[in-house]
């Protein structure tokens, strides 16, 4: 039996309910098992997109009986009405209650008790050639309480993402697992990598296609990599290798939006997104590549949802020091430094 074909029949076997019986092929029975146990620690989330080609749906995992749901950090989460249907069909309104730009992961907790859920004590660590199941909602197929996809592939490789930059626009610059699996689909980003026993090996990442050759990475992110970021979410602690340290008293002399060199849109709403409608030419944000339309997404670790937010913080940093902030650009995440004026420092 071919991967194919197990890959197939695997979707088949979760559909009804995983009572099939596999022949001829041991070890694709257990996969069948650990596909039908895992289902249940599978979150779908929904939020903003719809326009523009943006999808408003992605993938989550459950990693805590109460209700903490990590997925990957994107523009679906950045509305007040995300939500989270689990495995038996119920909906909640979910809260961010943490994100790591870095990883572009975030947590999200809904109002729920005694949950499946993966144990972060008991993940894997994989080596290549090993076989994985691929869990995620992709292309939102799953509505409600209709199973999630199942991929099955193994691990073509463990590299580091770094090693890609400048064909991969990413802030992730971590170690990965490389995926014979398609798990580069819509939707799919912050679904589940387990391994034959289901234990929690990965988070699949974000759409990534090389601006050199055009083709697509099918990746997860390793549970070593990404455990203490997720940790220091999970118990409301500062993240791990912070881009910077937030600052509580105001600056003598601070960062304003005019000193970066920008015009944000008209602040016209309660919570106008902090959208750069203009960069001016020769100024800080022009050397740092800011560009119309990037949507500022944090400064330093502290995230911004609004234009009066991101007032806010920059009143915390003096003009004379760095201005590090997170932008989102054609869908992606991307670290910008600012640096004061020559002769400033």
């Amino acid at each position: 039996m071919t991967a194919l074909n197990i890959l197939f029949t695997l979707t088949a076997l979760i559909a009804f309910g995983g009572t099939a019986m596999l022949v001829g092929s041991a070890s694709a029975q257990s996969f069948a098992e650990v596909s039908t146990a895992t289902q249940p620690k599978i979150a779908k989330i929904y939020g903003a997109g719809g326009i523009r080609g943006l999808e408003a749906y992605q993938s989550g995992v459950v990693i805590s009986a109460d209700g903490h749901i990590l997925t990957a950090f994107s523009y679906v989460l950045d509305t007040d009405d995300v939500s989270v249907t689990l495995h038996d069909g119920r909906e909640f309104a979910a809260t961010m209650v943490g994100a790591d730009p870095k990883l572009e992961l975030a947590l999200l907790k809904i109002d729920a008790t005694e949950l499946a859920h993966f144990d972060l004590k008991n993940t894997a660590k994989l080596t290549p050639g090993d076989r994985v199941l691929a869990f995620s909602n992709l292309y939102g197929i799953a509505a409600g309480n209709e199973p999630v996809s199942v991929l099955h592939g193994s691990v073509a490789g463990v590299t580091k993402l770094a090693g890609r930059r400048g064909a991969f626009n990413t802030p992730y610059q971590g170690p990965i697992y490389v995926l014979d699996a398609i798990t580069n689909n819509a939707g799919a980003a912050g679904g589940a990598l387990t391994d034959r026993q289901g234990r929690l090996a990965g988070i699949i990442g974000k759409e990534l296609r090389s601006s050199e050759t055009n083709i697509w990475l099918n990746f997860a992110m390793p549970m070593e990599a990404i455990s203490e970021s997720v940790t220091a979410m999970k118990n409301g602690t500062p993240l791990p290798d912070a881009l910077t340290e937030s600052k509580s008293a105001l600056a003598k002399s601070p960062w304003t939006d005019q000193a970066m060199g920008i015009r944000m849109v008209p602040n016209l709403l309660i919570k106008t997104p902090p959208f750069i409608e203009s960069v001016v030419s020769d100024s800080p944000g022009d050397a740092a590549g800011l560009k119309s339309d990037d949507l500022i997404m944090y400064v330093g670790t502290v995230m911004i949802r609004s234009w009066r937010d991101l007032a806010g913080e920059l009143k915390k940093i003096e003009d004379q020091d760095d201005l590090q902030i997170t932008v989102l650009r054609d869908r992606e995440l991307v670290p910008v430094t600012l640096e004061p004026p020559t002769g400033d420092k």
